[in-house]
C-alpha cells in the first residue's frame, strides 16, 4: 500500500514559491493522489478488499446512526423510497465522476486527474472564453468543498463520539445488567458536553500526525470491525418487539423533509474519496466492480437501519440511535465500540483537507520549519472542527446543514455539470443532457431549501440544558 509523504510534493519538483499563484491549490490538492503515485509502487497498491473495506468506512460514519430520525422527518413510506432514490442518483453521480476523470486523462495523456483537476480541465476546453479563462476557479471551488464537506464530518464526529460519551459516563451510576427499554426521564449531566470534546481533542490530535496509509488502512480495519460488532448488536435489539407501524405518518411535513434530504446526502460520506481510492487501487480497472459492490451494501444497510430503527422507536427516536439503546452494559458497549470505530475513521476523512492545505503552508517555509509547520496545521485543523462543533452541539441539524450545503453540491450539483462540459463536444444525446440537468436541478433545490431550513431550526431558541441532558432508564 502507498504511502502518503510528509512533505505531501512530488519528489521531483522543488518548492513552490509564491509566484506559482493560480497553481499551488491545485497541485496541493493532488497531493494525496496523483502526486503521491509513482510507477514503482503500483505493485503495493491496494487490493480489492483494501479497497473495499476503505470505502465502506468512507460511507459508514455518523450520518448512518442518524437515518432513524432522518425516516422520521420524511415518513414511514417516503422515507425508504426517498433514500432509495438518493442512493442511486449518488452512485450513477460516482460513475459519471470516474467516467469523466478517465476521459480527461486520455485526452491530456495523464495516468491520473482527481476531482478538482477534473472540474478545470473540462472547463478549459469548454465553448464559453469566460469559462476557459477562470478555469482555474472550477478547481478551487471544488477543492473548497472538498475541505469544508470533509472537516463538517469531522465536527460531527466530535459532536457523536462527545454525545456518546457524555451518556455513558452520566449514565454509569444507573447502568444495569438487565436491558430494558429505556424510558425519558430528563437528568441534567454532571459536566457540559463541551467538556468532553476539550478531553477528546488532544488524542485526535495525535491520530492525524499518522500519515501512513498503510497504518492507517489497519486503524480502518480496526474501525470496521467494531462498527461491524456495534451495527450487529443494534440490528439485533431494533427487530426485537417491533410496536405496531400503522401509528407512524406513511408522510411527514414539507419542512422535516428538507432536513431528511440533508442527512440523507451526508450520509453518503465517501464521495470525495471515490478518485483517490481508485487511482491507490493495484488493479483500478476492477474499480467499478468495487463500487458497485460496496455502494449496493451500504444502501441496503441504510435503508434497513432507518426504516427498523424509526419502527422502533417512533417519535421517541433521537438524532443518533444509539442514545435509544437500553441502559445496561451490553449497549453501553456498542456506544464505546462504534465512537472508537469513528475516533479512527476520523483521521481517514481528515486526510483530504489537510493534504490539499498542508502543502500550500509548507511551500513557505524554509525546510528546517516544514515539520513544525506540517504538525502545526494538523493540530490547528483539528481545532477547528472541535470549535465548530462546540459553538453548534446539536448534532442532527449540524448533519443535515452540511450535508444540504456543501455535501449535495460535491455528490449531486457538479458531477452532472461535469459530464455535461467534459463530452458535449463529443455530440451527448438529448436524453444524457437532460438527465444531468434534471439531476444538478433537484441537487441544486435540495441544497438552497434544504440549508435554510438546518439554519432555521440552528437559529430557534432552545433551553440548552434540555437540548444536551440525557435520557436514561429509570
Amino acid at each position: 500500500m502507498l504511502k502518503i509523504s510528509l512533505l505531501a510534493r512530488d519528489n521531483n519538483s522543488e518548492p513552490k514559491s509564491l509566484d506559482d499563484g493560480s497553481k499551488s491549490l491545485s497541485e496541493s490538492s493532488s497531493s494525496i493522489t496523483s502526486e503521491s503515485v509513482r510507477p514503482e509502487e503500483e505493485a503495493n497498491g491496494l487490493s480489492i478488499m483494501q479497497t473495499l473495506i476503505h470505502l465502506l468506512k468512507c460511507n459508514i460514519g455518523t450520518g448512518l446512526l442518524g437515518l432513524p430520525l432522518a425516516m422520521k422527518n420524511a415518513g414511514l413510506l417516503v422515507g425508504p423510497f426517498s433514500l432509495l432514490a438518493i442512493g442511486i442518483l449518488t452512485v450513477h453521480c460516482m460513475v459519471i465522476l470516474l467516467n469523466c476523470a478517465h476521459r480527461l486523462s486520455q485526452r491530456l495523456q495523464k495516468t491520473f486527474v482527481n476531482y478538482g483537476e477534473a472540474m478545470m480541465y473540462s472547463l478549459e476546453t469548454c465553448p464559453n472564453a469566460w469559462l476557459r479563462t477562470h478555469s482555474v476557479w472550477g478547481r478551487y471551488t471544488v477543492s473548497f468543498l472538498l475541505i469544508i464537506t470533509q472537516l463538517g464530518f469531522c465536527s460531527v464526529y466530535f459532536m457523536f463520539m462527545a454525545d456518546n460519551l457524555q451518556q455513558m459516563v452520566e449514565e454509569a451510576y444507573v447502568t444495569s445488567n438487565t436491558c430494558q427499554p429505556r424510558k425519558i426521564l430528563v437528568l441534567t449531566p454532571t459536566l457540559d458536553i463541551r467538556f468532553y470534546m476539550l478531553t477528546i481533542l488532544p488524542f485526535l490530535i495525535l491520530l492525524v500526525f499518522i500519515q501512513s496509509l498503510r497504518v492507517l488502512s489497519v486503524f480502518s480495519t480496526l474501525a470496521s470491525i467494531t462498527t461491524l460488532g456495534s451495527m450487529a448488536l443494534i440490528f439485533e435489539y431494533i427487530v426485537q418487539e417491533i410496536p405496531d407501524p400503522r401509528n407512524l405518518p406513511l408522510m411527514a411535513n414539507w419542512k422535516t423533509f428538507l432536513l431528511f434530504f440533508g442527512t440523507a446526502i451526508f450520509t453518503f460520506e465517501g464521495v470525495g474519496m471515490v478518485l483517490s481510492l481508485k487511482n491507490q487501487m493495484k488493479h483500478p480497472q476492477q474499480f467499478s466492480f468495487v463500487l458497485y459492490l460496496g455502494m449496493s451494501l451500504v444502501i441496503i444497510l441504510y435503508i434497513c437501519l432507518g426504516t427498523l430503527g424509526y419502527m422502533k422507536f417512533g417519535s421517541n427516536t433521537q438524532a443518533s440511535i444509539t442514545l435509544n439503546l437500553p441502559n445496561c452494559w451490553l449497549y453501553q458497549s456498542v456506544k464505546l465500540m462504534y465512537s472508537i470505530g469513528i475516533f479512527f475513521t476520523y483521521a481517514l476523512q481528515f486526510h483530504v483537507p489537510a493534504e490539499t492545505i498542508i502543502p500550500i503552508v509548507i511551500s513557505q517555509v524554509s525546510e528546517s520549519w516544514v515539520l513544525f509547520a506540517d504538525l502545526s496545521v494538523r493540530t490547528a485543523l483539528v481545532c477547528l472542527t472541535c470549535v465548530s462543533a462546540i459553538l453548534i452541539p446539536r448534532l442532527d441539524l449540524v448533519i443535515s446543514l452540511v450535508g444540504s450545503v456543501s455535501s449535495s453540491a460535491l455528490a449531486l450539483i457538479i458531477p452532472p455539470l461535469l459530464e455535461l462540459i467534459t463530452f458535449y463536444p463529443e455530440d451527448m444525446s438529448c436524453v444524457t443532457i437532460a438527465k444531468d440537468i434534471i439531476i444538478s436541478i433537484l441537487g441544486l433545490l435540495g441544497c438552497v431549501f434544504g440549508t435554510y431550513q438546518a439554519l432555521y431550526e440552528l437559529i430557534q431558541p432552545i433551553n440548552y440544558s434540555i437540548a444536551n441532558s440525557t435520557a436514561v432508564y429509570a
